[in-house]
C-alpha cells in the first residue's frame, strides 16, 4: 500500500529536504500580539520571527497549533488517492498538535472507514523530530511497508532520540511555564547557562555552565557521555545541529560537532537546522544544541 509521511511544522525541515524526502508539513501559527496569527514559513519567515525577538526582547511571541481542520485538509487528498498516512507530531508535553491530528483521523474514518492513518507522537521536537521524520522517509524510499515504518519508528528509534542543548537565558522557558520560577531566578542572577536534555517528551536539566563557550563544550560532553553510558555505536545514529538567530555560531558549532563525531569513529556529519518558531518561542533566540536519532537500519 502506498503511504504519505506528514509532520507538523515543528520538524523544522527546510523546503529542499521536504522535497527530497516527500514529506508534507502542516504548519504552526505565530503571533506577536495574541490576535493575528500567521502560518510559519508560508506567511511569516522564521528569520523575521528571530529579528523581532532580538530587537524587541520584552516581546514574547506565541504559537498556535494546527487545527483539526488543518489536518483534515492535509489528510483528505491522500486518502482520496487511497494512500495510507503516517503523521508524526511534536511531543504532547509541548503541544496539542497530536490531539488535533487524532481528532482529524477520527472524523475522516467516519467517511473513509477503510483509510489507514497512524498518528505518532515523536516525543520530541525541532531537530529531533526532523531527523525522526527523515528516517521514516528513508524507510519508505527503501521500500519498507506502511506497517514496518509505523512499528519501527515507535520502537527503539523513538526511545534513542535526544536533543542536548543550551539557551541564552531561562527567560523564555520561565515565561512559557516550562520550568519553575526558582530555576529561572537562580540561572539568571548568577548568569549561568542552563544545559537541557529533551528525551521521551520530557525537558530535563543537564547541569549549568558558566559561559556560552563552556555551555557549547558541555553539549559535546553530553554527547560523548550518551555513548559511554549506553554502549551503542555512534555510527548507528544520524545527527543535527540546531541553532536559533545566529547562523554563524551554528555553523561553527557544527564544525566542532563533526570533528567530535570523527573522533568517535563515525563518518556521519551533522545536518545544520535553524530552530523554528514552534520551539524558539519557548527557548528564546539563542538556543543551540545537538539532536540525534538512531538510524532505522540499526534498530
Amino acid at each position: 500500500m502506498e503511504y504519505q509521511i506528514i509532520s507538523d511544522g515543528s520538524c523544522d525541515l527546510d523546503i529542499d529536504t521536504l522535497k527530497k524526502y516527500n514529506i508534507h508539513t502542516v504548519p504552526f501559527y505565530v503571533s506577536f500580539d495574541g490576535e493575528k496569527y500567521d502560518k510559519e514559513i508560508q506567511e511569516i519567515e522564521i528569520r523575521d520571527v528571530y529579528e523581532r525577538m532580538v530587537t524587541e526582547p520584552k516581546l514574547y511571541p506565541k504559537t498556535s497549533l494546527p487545527s483539526v481542520q488543518n489536518y483534515v485538509d492535509a489528510f483528505t487528498p491522500y486518502i482520496e488517492e487511497r494512500k495510507a498516512i503516517i503523521c508524526i507530531t511534536i511531543t504532547t508535553t509541548l503541544s496539542g498538535s497530536f490531539n488535533s491530528a487524532e481528532n482529524a483521523k477520527e472524523i475522516l474514518l467516519e467517511d473513509y472507514p477503510d483509510a489507514k492513518i497512524a498518528v505518532i507522537n515523536s516525543f520530541g521536537a525541532t531537530v529531533f523530530q526532523g531527523l525522526y521524520a527523515i528516517e521514516a522517509a528513508k524507510m519508505q524510499q527503501a521500500g519498507k511497508s506502511y506497517e514496518e515504518v509505523v512499528e519501527k519508528i515507535q520502537g527503539e528509534m523513538q526511545k534513542s532520540a535526544r536533543i542536548l542543548f543550551t539557551v541564552g537565558s531561562l527567560d523564555y522557558l520561565q515565561h512559557g511555564g516550562r520550568i519553575g520560577k526558582l530555576a529561572g531566578i537562580a540561572g539568571n542572577v548568577l548568569n549561568l547557562k542552563p544545559m537541557i536534555t529533551l528525551k521521551g517528551g520530557a525537558i530535563e536539566s543537564s547541569g549549568l555552565a558558566r559561559s556560552r563557550k563552556k555551555s557549547k563544550a558541555k553539549c559535546i560532553e553530553l554527547l560523548r557521555e550518551y555513548f559511554d553510558e549506553n554502549g551503542s555505536s555512534p555510527d548507528d545514529y544520524v545527527y543535527a545541529v540546531g541553532f536559533g538567530y545566529d547562523k554563524e555560531e551554528g555553523e561553527a558549532f557544527k564544525e566542532e560537532v563533526d570533528e567530535v563525531l570523527q573522533e568517535l569513529g563515525t563518518s556521519e556529519k551533522a545536518k545544520l537546522v535553524q530552530i523554528g518558531a514552534t520551539i524558539c518561542v519557548h527557548t528564546g533566540p539563542y538556543a543551540l544544541g545537538i539532536g540525534l536519532v538512531k538510524k532505522w537500519s540499526a534498530c
